[in-house]
């Protein structure tokens, strides 16, 4: 009775963490350190900041509320300077964003040129539980571009 107990749990907990990782996988780590000021003067030349938002057909609260927030602080502090491109990853599977940034789940991303922050993390951990938090750390992201 025990070991069934104990593989029940096993399952239960392996489930969980396989679908917390289908939710909130991201892109491969980019770096995320500033450019020197000569080239971020060229880069700012180059391009301007593009927001892009990755994400399944079904969506979950967090999800929603990533992209409600980034849209938020766009509008409110970057209205009309920034774009933002919301992709669902299924219905739009053959997109080049996809396979250029290797997107295999939700993924929100800050693109300028060839320099990529990564912010999934950020965005999922206080999109719902401190949106102030999350706003902040991407108006600062955006405005160090």
């Amino acid at each position: 009775m025990k070991k069934i107990i104990l593989i029940s749990v096993l399952f239960l907990f392996t489930g969980l963490g396989a679908s917390f990782a289908q939710c909130c996988s991201s892109a491969a780590k980019t770096a995320t350190a500033p450019y020197s000021e000569a080239a971020q003067q060229t880069c700012n030349e180059a391009s301007s900041v593009e927001v892009v938002y990755f994400h399944a057909t079904r969506r979950c609260a967090t999800c929603m509320a990533v992209e409600e927030v980034t849209k938020e602080v766009l509008k409110a502090n970057f209205a009309n300077k920034i774009t933002f491109t919301s992709i669902d990853r299924e219905k739009d599977s053959k997109n080049e964003l996809l396979k250029k940034h290797k997107v295999s789940g939700q993924t929100l991303l800050l693109i300028k040129g060839e320099k990529v922050i990564d912010l999934t993390n950020d965005a999922f951990i206080y999109a719902r539980s401190n949106p102030d938090k999350f706003k902040e750390k991407l108006k600062l992201a955006i405005e160090n571009m």
